[in-house]
C-alpha cells in the first residue's frame, strides 16, 4: 500500500538483462529491495520458459531485524538439494546469479490472514521445518556477517533471545529516539519496557540450534499451479532456537485458534523425529516467545506506520485511521509482555501519528538533517 521510491537505474538494469525489454514487470511490493521480474534468455533456460528476479537494495532503509547471512543468494545456493521448495539460482552472466521467479500466487492470496489453511499446505510447511532442523551451524558453510556476540553457543536459547531483544532495544528503539523524540513516550513506551520484557520471557529451556527462516508468513509462501508450496525471501534467515521459528510462524500466520494449537502439536511431533531435544520445554517457552513477538511488533509497527504516512501524504485521513488502528492493536496485544501501565486509547494513538500524516515529509527531513549533523547514519 505504501508508495515505494523507484530507482530508474534499477529498472534500466532489469531491462538490459531481460530477454524481452517490453516484458519487464515491477517493481514488486517489497521493503528491502526494488525487484523486477524479467524473462530469461532461451540461451540460458533452453526450451523451458523461465523468469528471474532482478533486484537492487533500497537505500536509506530502517532495519527492524538482525541479519545473519551475507547474501540471500549465496545461502539459497548452499541450500539446494537440502531444502526443497526454494528458488533456484540462475547464472545469467559471469558471477551474476538471479533467483528464479516462482510462478503462482501467495498463500495469503488464496487463504487470507486469520483463515484456516488446508492440510495439504500445512503438511508442506511441516516438511520445511523438518528439513531446516537438519541444517545445523556446523553443517552449512556460508559466509555470515552477524557479530560474534550475536552467535550464542549451540543450545543457548536464552542467549539467542537476549540478542534479539538487544537488537530491538538498541537498533529499533534507541537509535530512533533522535528521529522520533516524543513518539514512543506518547504511547507509553520507554527504556524500562525492555527490562519488563526480559523478566517476562526469562527461563527458556535449552534446544539444539538449526537453520531458521525467521519470516514464514502467508506472503512468503508461493503456491504453484500444481499445489506445490515454495518458501521465498530468506533474507532474515539465521541459526538459532527452532521454537523461535515456530513462534514467529504462528504469530505471523494468524491461524484460527484450533489450527494454531494443532500446528504447534504437529510441529513438535515432526521436530522430535528429526532432531531430538528440539521441543524441550515447548509448552512453557512457546508463550514466552510469542510474547516477545508481540512486544517486538510494537516498536517495528510504530515506525513502519510513520514511514508509510510520511511517504504517502496524499492518502490522508483514511490511512492515518487504518495505521492508528493497527498500532493500537499491537499495543493492546503487548500490554502484558511490555508491562504497560495502560494502553493508550485509539484517539491518543491517532494524535501521536498525525504529524506524519499532515507534514511528515517536512518533519522527517528536518529530523534526518539533525540526525546527520550529530554524526549518525540515516539508515541502519
Amino acid at each position: 500500500m505504501s508508495a515505494e521510491r523507484v530507482s530508474f537505474a534499477a529498472r534500466d538494469r532489469a531491462t538490459e538483462m531481460s530477454a524481452d525489454p517490453g516484458a519487464v514487470e515491477g517493481p514488486l511490493a517489497g521493503y528491502h529491495h526494488e525487484t523486477y521480474v524479467i524473462p530469461l534468455p532461451a540461451a540460458i533456460t533452453g526450451s523451458y520458459s523461465m523468469r528471474g528476479k532482478c533486484r537492487e537494495p533500497r537505500s536509506n532503509l530502517l532495519w527492524f531485524d538482525r541479519r545473519c547471512f551475507a547474501s540471500e543468494e549465496t545461502l539459497l545456493l548452499a541450500l539446494q538439494g537440502r531444502i526443497s521448495g526454494i528458488p533456484e539460482l540462475i547464472e545469467v552472466a559471469d558471477g551474476v546469479r538471479l533467483q528464479r521467479f516462482i510462478e503462482g500466487e501467495t498463500l495469503g492470496t488464496r487463504y487470507a490472514s486469520g483463515t484456516e489453511v488446508p492440510d495439504g499446505i500445512t503438511a508442506q510447511i511441516l516438511r520445511l521445518f523438518r528439513q531446516m532442523a537438519k541444517v545445523t551451524p556446523t553443517s552449512l558453510e556460508v559466509e555470515r556477517e552477524c557479530r560474534p556476540e550475536d552467535r550464542p553457543a549451540d543450545g543457548d536459547t536464552e542467549g539467542f533471545l537476549e540478542r534479539l531483544i538487544c537488537f530491538a532495544e538498541e537498533r529499533v528503539y534507541r537509535d530512533n529516539l533522535t528521529r522520533f523524540p516524543d513518539l514512543f513516550a506518547s504511547l507509553g513506551l520507554d527504556g524500562s519496557s525492555f527490562d519488563r520484557l526480559r523478566e517476562r520471557v526469562a527461563g527458556l529451556s535449552e534446544r539444539p540450534f538449526c537453520l531458521l527462516h525467521a519470516d514464514l508468513h502467508r506472503e512468503n509462501f508461493i503456491v504453484d499451479d500444481l499445489g506445490g508450496l515454495w518458501a521465498i525471501d530468506w533474507e532474515l534467515a539465521m541459526f538459532g532456537d527452532p521454537l523461535y521459528d515456530l513462534a514467529t510462524h504462528l504469530y505471523l500466520m494468524r491461524y484460527p485458534k484450533a489450527q494454531h494449537d494443532l500446528m504447534a502439536k504437529r510441529w513438535c511431533e515432526a521436530m522430535e523425529e528429526e532432531r531430538e531435544g528440539s521441543t524441550n520445554g515447548w509448552e512453557e517457552d512457546l508463550p514466552r516467545l510469542l510474547d516477545f513477538k508481540r512486544a517486538q511488533s510494537v516498536f517495528t509497527d510504530v515506525i513502519r506506520a510513520t514511514q508509510l504516512l510520511d511517504s504517502w501524504p496524499e492518502a490522508g485521513e483514511p490511512v492515518l485511521e487504518e495505521e492508528a488502528h493497527k498500532v493500537h492493536q499491537v499495543l493492546t496485544a503487548a500490554e502484558k509482555p511490555l508491562g504497560l501501565a495502560h494502553v493508550p486509547d485509539l484517539d491518543r494513538v491517532t494524535s501521536s501519528l498525525a504529524p506524519w500524516a499532515t507534514n511528515g515529509r517536512t518533519a522527517r527531513e528536518a529530523m534526518d538533517s539533525a540526525f546527520r549533523e550529530q554524526g549518525h547514519p540515516v539508515a541502519f
